[in-house]
C-alpha cells in the first residue's frame, strides 16, 4: 500500500478544508460565548441601573412593608439563613453517607442499579415535585409548622440531595485504586480505608458539590410556594419553627406589587441575592484550586 502523498494537491485541498472547519467551530463557540456574555451583562446592568439606589443599611436591616420607602430584607435574609442551615445540616451527612455507601460497600446487583437509576432521575425532577412532596408529607402528614424555615430546609433537602450523592459519589471514584490498596495492604479495614484514607482525598469534590447545590437551592422559589413560604411576614423569623419568608420569595412578591416603588426593591433584593450566589460559587472554585489533587 502506498504512503499518502501530503504534498499533492487533493492533500492540500482536504486539509484546508479540515483548517476551515476548525475555524468555523471556533468562531461560532466565540460567538456563543460572547452572546450569553452580552445577555448576562445586559441583565445586570439593568438591575444595577434600578437598585444600586435602594440599596442603604436601612434596606439591609429593615423588615417588609406596605410602604416601598420602609421596606427591607432582613426578615427574608435572616430566613434564607435558616432554611439554608436546616437544608445543610440534613443533606450534607445524609448524601456523602450515601455515596460512600453506595461507591465502596454496595454490592452489585439488580437493586442497587435501580437505586442509582432512581438518584439520576431525582436529580432532574422539576422543583416543584419537591414542593408538593413537602407539602404532602411534612405538612398535612407530620403536621410541621407552615411557612417556617424547617420545612423550607426540609423540602430543600430533598432536592439537593441527589446532586450531593452525584458529586459524592464521582469524587469518590476519582481517587486512585492504589490508595485503597495501600491502606488495605497495611493492614486496615475496608471503613478505615475509605474514611481515612479515601474520604479526605475525596472531600474538596465533594464540598463543591455541595455548595454548588445549596447555590441551586438558595434561588429555588416553586417548592417555596407549595409550603406556605409566600406569607406577608413582617418581624425576623426567631427559630427554624417560626413564620419565615427568603429572598426569592420576597423578590417574588416585591415584582408583583402594583406600586412601582417596589420596583427599585426588586432589584435592589435581585442584586443581595446575585451576590449571596456569587459568593456561594466564587467559594466552589476556591476550594476545588485549593485542595484539588492531581493523579
Amino acid at each position: 500500500m502506498n504512503s499518502p502523498d501530503w504534498n499533492s494537491p487533493a492533500a492540500a485541498k482536504r486539509l484546508a478544508r479540515r483548517h476551515a472547519a476548525e475555524r468555523r467551530f471556533k468562531l461560532i463557540g466565540l460567538g456563543a460565548i460572547l452572546l450569553s456574555l452580552a445577555f448576562l451583562a445586559l441583565l445586570l446592568f439593568i438591575m444595577m441601573h434600578s437598585g444600586l439606589g435602594g440599596l442603604s443599611w436601612g434596606f439591609l436591616s429593615g423588615s417588609d412593608s406596605t410602604d416601598p420607602h420602609v421596606a427591607g430584607i432582613w426578615s427574608a435574609t435572616k430566613g434564607s439563613i435558616l432554611t439554608m442551615l436546616v437544608t445543610l445540616v440534613l443533606s450534607f451527612p445524609m448524601g456523602v453517607l450515601a455515596a460512600i455507601y453506595l461507591e465502596e460497600f454496595a454490592p452489585r446487583s439488580r437493586w442497587i442499579e435501580w437505586v442509582e437509576v432512581s438518584i439520576n432521575n431525582l436529580a432532574a425532577v422539576p422543583s416543584i415535585i419537591f414542593g408538593l412532596l413537602g407539602l404532602a408529607v411534612f405538612l398535612n402528614t407530620m403536621d410541621l409548622p407552615r411557612s417556617s424555615p424547617l420545612v423550607g430546609g426540609l423540602t430543600l433537602a430533598l432536592m439537593t440531595m441527589p446532586v450531593i450523592v452525584i458529586s459524592g459519589r464521582n469524587a469518590i471514584k476519582a481517587v486512585p485504586p492504589s490508595i485503597r490498596d495501600a491502606a488495605l495492604a497495611v493492614g486496615a479495614s475496608k471503613v478505615q480505608a475509605v474514611f481515612h484514607h479515601v474520604l479526605p482525598l475525596a472531600l474538596p469534590g465533594i464540598m463543591t458539590g455541595t455548595i454548588i447545590g445549596m447555590a441551586r437551592a438558595l434561588g429555588e422559589t416553586a417548592p417555596l410556594l407549595m409550603i406556605g413560604m409566600r406569607a406577608f411576614i413582617v418581624t425576623p423569623p426567631g427559630g427554624v419553627t417560626d413564620p419565615s419568608s427568603v429572598l426569592p420569595m420576597q423578590i417574588f412578591l416585591w415584582s408583583d406589587e402594583i406600586d412601582k416603588a417596589f420596583v427599585q426593591n426588586t432589584s435592589a433584593a435581585i442584586i443581595v441575592l446575585l451576590a449571596f450566589l456569587l459568593a456561594m460559587n466564587g467559594l466552589a472554585i476556591y476550594l476545588r484550586n485549593k485542595f484539588e489533587v492531581r493523579w
